[in-house]
């Protein structure tokens, strides 16, 4: 099969969707690789690293696009990018589709094969390709909280940790999956006092087990909620619901009983967000301030820390990318539930409930594609 590997051009996106590593493994099952110039630069991976692995670097993305049958990326593809795709073409990557209508009618149009990272599921319900990433924004979420908390960024002025004879600040933590554990452990850590809050009373007792004393855990829901938002000076919303719209679970009237200086940080923005108020911003312009209360609702965070974030993705992606170019998508979607779940949307059909639920968009049965 011809892989092809666009340079993302999402703002501030670094991450690569292949390392020299995986076009050395594409290579041995008798792949040609085309990798768009510098598309790796961002992660430390020169163009000479790519072609020592066998690749071929195209100086376009046009060039990519127009020569690949699977195009392998890391976030979903852009405005300008949309004209490149073509009928029966294979995208893998990101593609959050329930929380962008426009998206999600480009890719109907140009009837290609929508094959998401972030719904492709095991069968114990864990999600193996949005896990590396989750793991990455979970602990980011803390590491730019703890920023924008501090007074000449907007926020209240507080240590996250405290210090001696001063109280440490609370987190509040909508979730408690991967993005949840992670964020908790990276504020239990630097000594905040965390609260998780989850709908799982089995996931409850287990984080209340594995988390040090400093972490508490509460039942979610609204009237809980309310309560704890009253004095949390940061809230990491980590609520997801494979595929669909994360739910909002802070809204616009709750702000007014938030402290001002208190940040938001809503680790769910790629599946719309779970504050009302949420709408997403770039690494460039990662925040602004509704009702006193600061908001971080960057799209796509761990593209600022690229190396790990890279490594972390591509550790997960290559296996299932290598079944999909040594079978075909067809074949390699028949013979794995894992991968057929990825589907979202093929020639033109929405095949995700998910999806077409979002944008109340006709259903097919992702089963009558075999």
């Amino acid at each position: 099969m011809i892989i092809g590997v666009p340079k993302e051009i999402k703002n501030n996106e670094n991450r690569v969707a292949l390392t020299p590593a995986g076009v050395t493994e594409f290579r041995k099952h008798g792949h040609t690789v085309y990798i768009q110039t510098e598309a790796g630069k961002g992660s430390g991976f020169s163009d000479e690293l790519y072609s020592e692995a066998g690749a071929t670097i195209l100086p376009t993305i046009e060039e990519v696009y127009g020569i690949a049958e699977m195009i392998i990326k890391v976030k979903e593809p852009i405005e300008s990018e949309y004209p490149l795709i073509k009928e029966d073409q294979l995208l893998f990557t990101y593609f959050h589709f329930a929380s962008s209508e426009p998206l999600t009618h480009a890719m109907i149009e140009r009837k290609a094969v929508c094959l998401a990272y972030e719904t492709v599921e095991k069968t114990d319900r864990s999600l193996p390709l949005l896990v590396p990433m989750s793991e990455v924004a979970g602990r980011m979420a803390i590491q730019e909280g703890a920023k924008y908390l501090e007074k000449p960024m907007g926020g209240f002025g507080i240590l996250l940790g405290g210090v001696a004879g001063v109280k440490p600040a609370n987190v509040l933590i909508l979730g408690g999956g991967i993005v949840g554990t992670q964020s908790a452990k990276m504020a239990s850590g630097l000594g905040a006092n965390v609260t998780i809050v989850d709908i799982s009373l089995a996931r409850l007792r287990y984080l209340e087990d594995i988390m040090p004393a400093n972490v508490d855990t509460v039942m979610s829901n609204e009237y809980n909620i309310r309560e704890l938002i009253k004095g949390a000076n940061l809230i990491i919303g980590g609520v997801l619901i494979p595929g669909a719209k994360a739910p909002s679970l802070i809204t616009r009237d709750m702000l007014k009983l938030m402290k001002p200086g208190t940040v938001m940080v809503d680790v769910a923005i790629d599946q719309g967000g779970c504050f009302e108020t949420s709408k997403a911003t770039t690494h460039e312009n990662p925040i602004y301030e509704v009702d006193g209360v600061v908001h971080y609702c960057v799209a796509n965070m761990p593209g600022a820390v690229p190396y790990t974030s890279t490594l972390a993705l591509t550790n997960a992606t290559l296996p299932y990318a290598l079944q999909l170019a040594n079978l075909g998508w067809k074949k390699a979607c028949e013979n794995s539930e894992e991968l057929r779940k990825g589907l979202n949307v093929v020639n033109g059909k929405v095949v995700f409930k998910g999806v077409s639920d979002a944008w109340n968009l006709t259903y097919t049965d992702v089963k009558e594609l075999f």
